[in-house]
This record gives C-alpha cells, structure tokens and sequence, in this order.
C-alpha cells in the first residue's frame, strides 16, 4: 500500500486567536512570512504525497486563494521586476487537480473532519496533517513515518512525551517508550485526567490511516466533549489492526496556542541571518529588562 493522499483538517474556528482569528482563518497565521497552513502542505508534498484534500469550513476561503493564483498581483511584480517574489508565489500554485477542497458543515470533531474527506480518499490508506503542529526537522515529518509506514503497512501516529500534568490536552498511548523510534500501540485514550493517563506519549498532529477507520467513523460514536474522535476510533480499529506509535526526528511547536506560536516565530526567525542581526540585541534587551 501506497500513501498518495493527505487529509488537512482545516474548519476550526481558531478560537484561541480571538479577535485576530475572527476573519482570517488561523491556519493563515504567519510564521515569519509564511503561513502555518504552508508549511504543512510543502511537509506533504515534500514527502511525496500527491494529492491534498483540505477539509475546510465557511470563512476559510483565504486557504483556496493562498493556493491559486493572483493576477494583478503577479503582474505588479513582473512589471516591477521583483522576479525572486514572483517566483515564490506561483510556487505555491500547484497542479489542477493536486488540491481538493471539501466542507464539513457542522464543528463535530476531528474524527468527523477526517470522514467528510472519506469519498476523495477512497479506499487506500492516507496521511492526516494538523497544521497546528509545526516541526522543524532536517527530514519531514511525514516523510520519516512514510518510511516506516513502508515496512509496516498498519496504521501510525506521531508522538511524543509532554509533561505528565498536560495530558487532558492529548491522544494519549498505552504503550511502551518507543525502541528505534517505534512502539506497538496497546491501546488510546483521548484527553485523559493526569491521574488516569496510561502514560504520556502523546499523538500531535501527523496520522497515518488505514480507509478501514472511515467505517468506525462512520458509526458517529461521540467522546470526549461530546465530539467524533479520532482517537476513539483507532482505539476500535485496533480492535482488527496493529497501530504503531512513531517518536519522531525534530523540535515540535505548538501554534495552537498563543506561547508556543511566538516560539515558532521566534525560532524560525533566528533562523534567518537578515532577522538575526536585527533580533539578537532586541530580545537581549527584553530579558535585561529594558524597552
């Protein structure tokens, strides 16, 4: 089995980026000069995914024309021979067909996100990408579960061990720590009290899925506030399936909440020898107190 799609959950309402969410969707928050939802579709691509179904919701047509093209944009840079740009925003600008976009009409949860792209998916295994979790890597992330999703043909999350007090913010594994980066999952429960976690290897937002997961999805079974889980739902496929849980390779940023989207940006921006110079004496001035 080959993994040519990918499913992006993108019909939240960003609720914790209130007031600045309330018309942009928070996918298109900006990490520097790009945003979050852009380098979660060139993490896909990049790993060789063929085909990008993006789940979406009203409000988020910003996503459909970050990916199209902009005439009267493009022509103001050509006549003003900014060709380095130009050439930056028609990358964004894929293939027919490379893209499809589909709604989910009601906020029922990510389990319900997932099967409203069930049709376009079809009955071939699939990735899952939350361009909540931002991962700065030397491989992609889904390139790196690709490879071992190669080996094993079964199903796969992404995790990692978070601080024991956080894990009622998780999909949370009953398994072993991984050895060589994997572990056979025993079970999963969705956002468990400290006191009754199984562990803290937490599932962040890389998935790879077997189509057998639409037909429990299909059941509409609600958990944890009263929504459609994922997490439920390969608690039952393993039931009839192996899942694997895979540590991954690179530093998670959390850009669903507001701290962990200034370390993004923070951190990316470092990255960059133009901001660097620039942001070095600032934020050594911040930590010393001044203005």
């Amino acid at each position: 089995m080959k993994v040519r799609k990918a499913v992006f959950p993108v019909a939240g309402l960003g609720t914790r980026f209130l007031p600045a969410t309330k018309a942009m969707p928070k996918e298109m928050l900006p990490i520097v000069d790009k945003p979050l939802i852009q380098y979660a579709v060139e993490e896909a691509l990049a790993a060789g995914i063929q085909q990008i179904i993006f789940v979406t919701g009203r409000s988020k047509q910003a996503i459909e024309d970050h990916f199209d093209h902009f005439c009267e944009l493009e022509q103001t840079l050509m006549a003003r021979s900014k060709d380095a740009l130009l050439r930056e925003i028609n990358h964004l600008v894929p293939e027919s067909g490379t893209f499809v976009y589909t709604r989910q009409n009601e906020p029922l949860g990510l389990g319900h996100a997932i099967w409203c792209g069930r049709h376009i998916v079809g009955n071939e295994p699939f990735a899952v990408l939350l361009a909540d979790d931002l991962v700065k890597s030397d491989t992609p992330v889904l390139a790196q579960m690709l490879a071992r999703f190669e080996e094993l043909q079964a199903s796969m999350v992404c995790v990692e061990e978070v601080d024991p007090a956080a894990t009622a913010s998780y999909g949370i594994l009953d398994a072993d720590p991984p050895a060589d980066r994997l572990t056979r999952v025993r079970g999963l429960v969705e956002k468990p009290q400290p006191a009754e976690a199984p562990s803290n290897l937490a599932i962040i937002g890389r998935y790879i899925l077997t189509p057998e997961i639409f037909e429990i999805l299909e059941r509409k079974e609600t958990g944890a506030g009263g929504e459609i889980q994922i997490t439920d739902a390969m608690a039952r496929l393993l039931d009839t399936q192996p899942i694997y849980g895979f540590r991954y390779e690179g530093v998670r940023y959390d850009c669903g909440n507001k701290a962990g989207f200034q370390m993004a940006n923070l951190s990316y921006a470092f990255d960059r020898d133009d901001l660097r110079q620039r942001l070095t004496p600032f934020v050594r001035q911040l930590l010393e107190g001044g203005d």
